[in-house]
């Protein structure tokens, strides 16, 4: 009985191994979503991946906006380096003259048997000691005493417009790395975008979404729709602008455009407001504080709407409850309602 009680516990401890083999075999199986118990994760539905590109596109549309504000930062950091180098090349033309002039002088001084100690350091080939020499040009008494003056003046001017180059140079550096970064932000979440709209039939993509995505009125504006809205603007610019945005109803949604034949947001209100002769700075954000806030109850056609917390989207109201605004890339410059995202605000600018 001994010799049959001993293979009988072998089978039970060898029964044990495979039972933890198995178990963990199991585990292991459903860890890697294999085995018959495991869930792999459930596809995202069409309104699921249409929410999440209308986050990716509002959340471009706020790059965008930044991108704007830096390049205009960074276009008028540009100007002002180019009017600092015209000027110290219109300093240096001067300076250049004066010294012609002091050169004839000096020679003349030569051929009479001396040269002034103070044109002999105003026309000596290094410029940094020109200002060294002021004490020189106080000394001369002599009749170039005048012109020396005018040239240690340029001298200090062109010191100071080169100091304030150099100052721009670095801001305009700062600006082109700044806008870099928003570009690949605004690129990055586009093609994010992209990614999850290939997913999609067209069927699929052509439902309405939230957000930018947003819902299209039934029916199409025709003229009469933008001589209406023109007619009940407040005054004549803002009329004007309202037909231009009219006009630029099917145009495509490009990041960073301002017309006239593309547009982003605050482009197309940008343009529309240019057209009319009125002024507009380029970035939502600075839109909203350009003319005087309006309630949603009081809204006229030509008034700017914002959305979103961020102030980030910006359209142009036509009357009835419809704007007209660029959304994002996967629609072109439409008539929408204001209701189709989160109300932020509204400005009359003129």
């Amino acid at each position: 009985m001994g010799a049959h009680r001993r293979p009988r516990q072998r089978a039970t401890g060898g029964g044990r191994a495979r039972t933890a083999a198995t178990i963990t075999l199991a585990g292991a199986a459903t860890a890697a979503g294999l085995g018959g118990t495991g869930h792999a994760d459930p596809q995202p539905t069409a309104a699921q991946v249409r929410a999440r590109v209308d986050k990716l596109y509002q959340e471009a549309e706020v790059a965008t906006e930044k991108y704007n504000g830096a390049k205009e930062k960074a276009d008028a950091a540009e100007h002002r380096l180019e009017e600092l180098r015209d000027e110290a090349a219109r300093k240096e033309d001067r300076l250049n003259s004066a010294r012609e002039a002091l050169g004839s002088a000096a020679a003349a001084q030569y051929r009479s048997g001396g040269l002034d100690p103070a044109l002999q350091l105003v026309l000596s080939a290094d410029p940094d000691r020109y200002l060294d020499g002021a004490a020189f040009v106080e000394r001369a008494g002599s009749r170039q005493t005048a012109t020396l003056g005018r040239v240690r003046e340029e001298l200090r001017d062109i010191g100071q417009l080169r100091g304030a180059a150099r100052v721009e140079v670095t801001s305009l550096k700062s600006r082109r790395a700044e806008l870099k970064r928003h570009r690949e932000t605004v690129t990055g979440k586009l093609a994010a975008a992209r990614r999850l709209l290939s997913r999609l039939t067209a069927e699929e993509r052509g439902r309405p979404g939230r957000g930018t995505g947003d819902r299209v009125s039934r029916s199409a504006p025709g003229p009469r729709d933008g001589l209406t809205a023109s007619a009940q603007a407040p005054n004549s610019r803002a009329a004007a602008a309202v037909a231009y945005a009219y006009q630029k109803l099917g145009s495509p949604y490009v990041w960073g455009a301002t017309g006239p034949n593309a547009f982003d947001c605050s482009g197309l209100t940008q343009a529309a407001y240019r057209a009319a002769g009125v002024s507009l700075p380029r970035t939502t954000y600075a839109q909203i504080d350009a003319g005087r806030r309006v309630p949603r109850s009081g809204l006229l056609p030509g008034d700017l709407v914002f959305f979103y917390s961020g102030i980030s989207h910006v359209g142009i109201y036509v009357g009835n409850g419809q704007m007209i605004h660029a959304p994002n890339p996967s629609a072109p410059v439409r008539v929408a309602p204001v209701d189709a995202m989160p109300f932020a605000g509204a400005a009359r600018v003129v």
